[in-house]
Parts: structure tokens; C-alpha cells; sequence
């Protein structure tokens, strides 16, 4: 019987293990509960599951939270109908700063899940909120159910996350207000256009959208870390430059430098300070070549057109010119369809010579240039991130980079400004800061750069335990913030007018000139009477406009006549403003010329260009001629015109201006009568003979040596 039992004790050892354990587990989990935070009685269900898993992080109580707030914060946070909102961003604010200190906190599942949690949460912090978002939400369930038989597939992923789960999706607002905490996630400047290029047209981001778009970011970032390795070598980067981007390694992606009518294939690296070309030998990478993009020396980077031969045929192509480049180089991003590894190359290249700039212009050393350049990296790492996992290409006012976008938006130069001010204050020896100092006195992106393994700066006294994460204070307006806004308000009208302008865009050039000639003809149709009118063909017309004219010379109406002119156009601006509001604006018609084959239209080519050469001819005549008077070349004409000169002065000096305009305009407006014609034909056939008589000065063309020009 004994070995019975011993055989049973030894056989069901771990059940029985397992059976005591489950027991402890669950004694622990009611200890646990015992313990676990109070829930507060203003806050939602999810926002109190947010402050208590916050209240976990930072190992305080939350009643210890709120007590802190209550005390630390001044009064105009505490009002009834935001106490909720401000005390989980206070929380919010603090347990992410803790959570970032770990380098792989982008990897962690947990992160996510919160940090989307806490947008949620913003959005409805107390009960009343909540439960008017879940009427809102009840409400677009029946519309959704109403439609639901349309069609079973979406357009995009993204929209069609929002549909399975419309209850979990975070709004504009939320997410501009939490997501830049962390200064990886999201920068103040373009979080709405983060916002807008993870939500595509739907307005409310799904959390698979989110994770999706902070593994990719993670992935990116790692990849940054692991980039300078043995393939590498040939770079010679210093310790504070971060590899951004290398294009042109994978075969089917190449990169081709274009120099005059050379093009080579190889590597394209970018960085925080350069670019560098590595030219592709035989089977290796020669030594790299670095464009700079830090010193001033006027470096400009635009689109080009590229070829075989040095021919403009291609638009793929990023152009590089500096003052110590001899000729500019271009570096091609072949490919078949469109031109969107130029373009995204373009955009980078642009972010860090913007932030060079920027930097210049306000004279920023040490810590304060770093930050300028973590936020223009971490701008570029989220900009690869969402093109990635996305496909996203970014427009003019849709950029996720910080930079380009301040210099593209019209008003950008406020935000600029904004942020410069805010920089001035950044100290890296701050002192232990509370809650109640503004966070713009801390480098968060240089911080958040060196918690995820980079380095910008070398001996940076970075106090890490004194440094606030984030560009916001708990319930507080950040100035960067609102000079943001404002831009963005006028952003909307200014995409309409570019809109337009694209539209009314003509191809062909007899086609713009019929244009013009519509747009311009109450111009011709004024011109054309004047002229009507000079030539004296209705006498009594032409003497009756002299005669008002000359009058109005000698009086001195000329600038009332001017006056009278601008406020007759505001009047019929005003007239038109008021009577036409609410009605179509109508299109401009005009008849366009015939089509013409591509053979006429070369043709036509030819001749605008040889007219263009004859008035360019002309006109270097013309310089040539007064160059040899000047320098008197021919002495009697040099006597003339000096005279002439000293004559011309005397009448200036004593001279009443109204005579002397009186004068001109009577020997223009009475050219064309019988009795001064032929004196007029004669004065001017003799006047032509002179200037025929003139000699032009000499010109030598001097051909710059090719072999001189290399070196």
C-alpha cells in the first residue's frame, strides 16, 4: 500500500504543484486587488484605467497623483469642466517620460496599447464625455448599418480599420495632443499632417493603423543604428553624424551621378551633415565623395531633368550646386512609373540643409543646434516610417518634415520664428524642473534621440532625471503650437488657389499668347484709340484730347486723374463683391488658335527662337554703341552726346517738371500732323544715318580651357 502511494505522489508531483500554485496565484491576485488603485470619481472608466496603470509606472498611489496636482499646479487647470482632461494629461505626461527612458520602448506592445489608450481617454475623460461619444458612435453605427450592403470591400486599409471597430478610433485632436509627448511618435509641427497621412480620408485612426505605424517606426530607427557597418567603410562620417538613408545598394533601385555628360552608377548616403557618392568600381565602391550641406556655401537643391549625353529628357533627378562644386551635379532615381524615390529624396535633402540654415540664421551652437538637427532626423525617420509601411508620398502642405513645411506654408516664417524663441531657452545643465515650468527649457528631441542610441553631440551634459518629455504643458496652449494653428487655418485657401492656378495651365505657346491676348485687351483697345487719336485721322477728336490734356499737364490734375482712376476700380470691385455674392464665378472664354502638327509647331519654334536671337543681337548692338560713345571712340559723336548730356541736365535743374512733360507729350501727340510730318521724317532719317555712323566697341570671346576647367 505504501508503494502504492509513493508511486501516485511521485507520478501526479507536478499536478499537485500546480494545484498549490493556482492557489497562491490567486491569493496574490486578491492582494493585488486589495491594493490596486482608487478610482476617481471624475474620470471615466478608461481614464481611470489609465491613470492606474500610470499610477503603476511611476510607483506612486493616485491618490498621491491628485494630491500633487492639486497642490503643484495653479488653479486655472483645476476647473470643473477640465479637472478631468488636465490630470490625465498630468499623469499621462509623467508615465510616458518614465516609459521613454527605456531605448526599446517603440518595440513594446504595452507602449502602444497605452499610449493609444491615453488618446482615447483625452477624448473622453469623464462620464459625461463618454457617454456623448457613445451616442456619436451609435448614431454612425446605423448609418454604416444602413450602407451596409454597398459593397463588402474598401478602398483603403486604413478606412476599412475604422469600420470594423468604430468605438476604438482616436480623433484629430486627441491624437495632436498626446502623440507628441513623445518626441519620436510625433513632432508639434506636423502632427496633423501624421494624423492625416495615417488616417487617409476617414478622420479617425484606428489602433491597427497606430501599431502598425510604431513598428515601422521602430524598424526604421534600428535599422538607423545598425547602418554604419563594414559595407560602409569607405564613408568618412564623424561620431555625431546619423546615417538617414543610403539608396542605390539593391540593384533594381540604382542611383546614377550625372557630371556634365558623365554619369556613373553607385551608393547614395545621407546624413545629418552630407551627402556622400560612392562611385561603383569593379565589384567594390571607390572612395566617397561629400557634398555638404552644413557650411554656407550657397548650396541649392532642386528637381532636374537628366539624360543619356547630358540630355534633359528624364524628370527623376535631384540637382546639387554649391560654391565649391565646379559644375552642378545631379544624382538619377531611375524607375518606370512616376518619379517618387526623386521626390522623397528630394524632401530629406531639403530637411537637413532647412535645419542647417535655420540654425545659421539664428546663430545656434552646441546644444541648440543639436536639438534643431534631432528634430529634422526624427522627422526624416517618421517620414520613412509611414512611407514604408504605407506607401505614403507626401505633397507641398502635406509633409511630415518640420522644416520644409514652415518653409513651404504661407505664414510658415511665424512658425519659425516661434520655435527660434523657444530654442534661445534650451539649457542642458537645467536644474530639477517641476510641473509648473514650461518644457521648452529641455531638448527633447536631442533627448529622445540619445535614449533611443545616437549621439549629436559629443560631451552633452544631458540631465536626463531634470528633463520634461514633450513640447506641452498640462493644460496649457503651447505658442508652437498655436502659431501652428493659424498657419494651417490659411493652409485650406491657399491648396484652393494653387488648385486653380494649375488648372488654367496651357500647353503651347500660340495657345498662352491667345490667352494673354484676351486677358490684356481692354490694355490693346486703350492703346489702339490713343494711337487712333495721334495720328490725327478726326481732327476735331485729336484736338479736343490735346487740349484736355495739355490742360490737365499744366494744372497739375495728372495725380488727381491717377487717384480718381484707383478709387474708380475699388468702387467697381466693391459693386461687383456685393451684387454678385453667392453667384458662379464664370469662366474666361477664349477661341483658341488651330491645332498644329508637331511639324508646325517645330517650325514655329525655330522662328520664335531666331526673333529671340535678332532682339537679343539688337540689343547688344545698342550696348556696344553707347560703350564706344563712352569711351569715345568716335570723338565728334562723344562732343555731341556730351552737349547734348549738359543740355539735357540744365533743362532738369531749372526747368518746372509739368513743362518739361508738357513738352514731350506735345512732340509725341503732334508728330503725325500735315505740316510737321515731313520735318518730322527728315529729323528722324538723320538721326538714324548718326547712330548708323557709330562704330560698336570690340568684343573678344575668350574659350575657357576644357582641360583647366577638370582640374
Amino acid at each position: 500500500m505504501e508503494g502504492v502511494w509513493e508511486n501516485f505522489m511521485r507520478n501526479n508531483q507536478s499536478t499537485l504543484k500546480s494545484l498549490f500554485q493556482r492557489k497562491k496565484s490567486s491569493t496574490n491576485d486578491e492582494e493585488s486587488l486589495e491594493r490596486s488603485p482608487r478610482s476617481i470619481p471624475q474620470l471615466s472608466p478608461l481614464a481611470n484605467s489609465v491613470v492606474s496603470r500610470c499610477s503603476k509606472i511611476l510607483k506612486i498611489p493616485t491618490e498621491e497623483l491628485q494630491h500633487r496636482f492639486d497642490i503643484e499646479l495653479p488653479e486655472s487647470v483645476k476647473q470643473l469642466f477640465t479637472y478631468a482632461r488636465n490630470f490625465l494629461e498630468f499623469c499621462s505626461y509623467q508615465a510616458l517620460y518614465k516609459v521613454s527612458r527605456n531605448p526599446d520602448y517603440l518595440s513594446d506592445p504595452e507602449f502602444r496599447r497605452l499610449t493609444y489608450e491615453m488618446m482615447l481617454a483625452w477624448e473622453a475623460p469623464c462620464v459625461e464625455c463618454e457617454r456623448g461619444i457613445q451616442e456619436t458612435s451609435s448614431i454612425k453605427e446605423e448609418e454604416v448599418e444602413d450602407e451596409e450592403g454597398t459593397s463588402l470591400f474598401y478602398s483603403s486599409p486604413m478606412y476599412m480599420a475604422v469600420q470594423v471597430d468604430d468605438k476604438k478610433t482616436v480623433g484629430r485632436e486627441a491624437f495632436a495632443r498626446m502623440a507628441p509627448i513623445c518626441a519620436a511618435v510625433a513632432d508639434i509641427i506636423t502632427v496633423y499632417n501624421l494624423f492625416d497621412a495615417l488616417t487617409s480620408s476617414s478622420g479617425r485612426l484606428h489602433f491597427l493603423v497606430y501599431d502598425k505605424y510604431l513598428r515601422s517606426l521602430d524598424k526604421v530607427i534600428k535599422a538607423a543604428k545598425n547602418a554604419l557597418g563594414p559595407s560602409l567603410s569607405n564613408l568618412p562620417v564623424s561620431e555625431v553624424e546619423i546615417i538617414l538613408d543610403i539608396e542605390g545598394a539593391v540593384p533594381t533601385q540604382p542611383v546614377l551621378q550625372h557630371v556634365g555628360i558623365s554619369a556613373w552608377p553607385g551608393r547614395l548616403t545621407l546624413t545629418n551633415f552630407a551627402l556622400y557618392f560612392e562611385s561603383l568600381g569593379v565589384g567594390v565602391y571607390d572612395e566617397a565623395v561629400r557634398y555638404d550641406l552644413a557650411a554656407d556655401l550657397k548650396q541649392v537643391i532642386k528637381p532636374d531633368l537628366t539624360g543619356p549625353l547630358g540630355a534633359r529628357l528624364f524628370d527623376k533627378a535631384v540637382m546639387y550646386k554649391s560654391t565649391i562644386v565646379t559644375e552642378p551635379v545631379c544624382f538619377e532615381f531611375p524607375e518606370f512609373k512616376g518619379n517618387f524615390r526623386r521626390e522623397y529624396w528630394l524632401d530629406i535633402s531639403l530637411e537637413i540643409l532647412h535645419a542647417h540654415k535655420f540654425a545659421r540664421k539664428h546663430k545656434f551652437k552646441e546644444t541648440q543646434l543639436s536639438e534643431v538637427l534631432a528634430r529634422a532626423v526624427l522627422g526624416i525617420f517618421r517620414y520613412r516610417a509611414v512611407r514604408e509601411a504605407f506607401q505614403f508620398f507626401a505633397s507641398q502642405y502635406k509633409t511630415l518634415l518640420s522644416f520644409n513645411l514652415a518653409e513651404s506654408l504661407p505664414g510658415g516664417d511665424v512658425i519659425l520664428e516661434t520655435l527660434s524663441s523657444r530654442l534661445a531657452l534650451l539649457n542642458a545643465n537645467t536644474s530639477p524642473c517641476t510641473v509648473k515650468q514650461l518644457p521648452t527649457s529641455s531638448p527633447v528631441s536631442l533627448l529622445a534621440l540619445s535614449q533611443l542610441g545616437f549621439i549629436l553631440q559629443k560631451d552633452a551634459n544631458l540631465d536626463r532625471e531634470a528633463l520634461i518629455v514633450g513640447d506641452f504643458c498640462v493644460g496649457e496652449t503651447n505658442p508652437l503650437e498655436i502659431a501652428v494653428k493659424q498657419t494651417l487655418s490659411n493652409t485650406g485657401r491657399a491648396e484652393a488657389a494653387k488648385a486653380t492656378v494649375d488648372q488654367v495651365k496651357v500647353e503651347g505657346i500660340d495657345t498662352n499668347l491667345a490667352v494673354m491676348k484676351e486677358l490684356l485687351f481692354p490694355v490693346i483697345g486703350l492703346a489702339t484709340r490713343v494711337e487712333l487719336l495721334a495720328s490725327w485721322k478726326d481732327p476735331f477728336k485729336s484736338t479736343v484730347f490735346l487740349m484736355l490734356t495739355c490742360c490737365a499737364i499744366i494744372r497739375g490734375w495728372i495725380r488727381y486723374i491717377l487717384a480718381f482712376v484707383f478709387v474708380l476700380f475699388a468702387i467697381i470691385m466693391l459693386w461687383r463683391r456685393h451684387f454678385n455674392k453667392g453667384n458662379p464665378f464664370e469662366a474666361f472664354r477664349i477661341t483658341p488658335p488651330p491645332n498644329r502638327n508637331a511639324v508646325e509647331q517645330l517650325l514655329t519654334l525655330q522662328e520664335a527662337i531666331s526673333q529671340l536671337e535678332a532682339l537679343i543681337q539688337t540689343g547688344n548692338v545698342i550696348l556696344l554703341k553707347i560703350r564706344a560713345l563712352l569711351f569715345a571712340v568716335l570723338p565728334q559723336a562723344t562732343d555731341r552726346v556730351a552737349l547734348l548730356l549738359v543740355f539735357m541736365a540744365a533743362l532738369l535743374a531749372f526747368v518746372p517738371l509739368k513743362y518739361l512733360i508738357l513738352f514731350v507729350f506735345l512732340e509725341a501727340f503732334t508728330r503725325e500732323l500735315p505740316y510737321r510730318r515731313k520735318s518730322n521724317d527728315r529729323w528722324l532719317r538723320r538721326l538714324r544715318e548718326w547712330w548708323f555712323r557709330i562704330p560698336a566697341a570690340p568684343v573678344q570671346l575668350v574659350r575657357a580651357d576644357h582641360d583647366k576647367k577638370k582640374k
